[in-house]
């Protein structure tokens, strides 16, 4: 089960990624938003990351 689960998350990553190339090159306007929402959520996933870090170096101490 959970291996269906990653398979799925992993064709939808392809697939937005696939749509954002596309987009680029001047598909049709389903693609493009396809493309945007997939830019968005890298967007958000590597926003959180960023606030991960920075709450990490926070309580490392701040030392050497």
């Amino acid at each position: 089960m959970t291996g269906l689960v990653l398979i799925g998350v992993l064709a939808l990553a392809v697939g937005g990624c696939v749509c954002v190339v596309w987009a680029d090159r001047g598909g049709p306007r389903w693609v493009r938003v396809v493309a945007a929402v997939t830019l968005a959520a890298g967007e958000l996933v590597r926003g959180s990351d960023r606030r991960r870090r920075r709450r990490l170096n926070r309580n490392d101490g701040g030392g050497d």
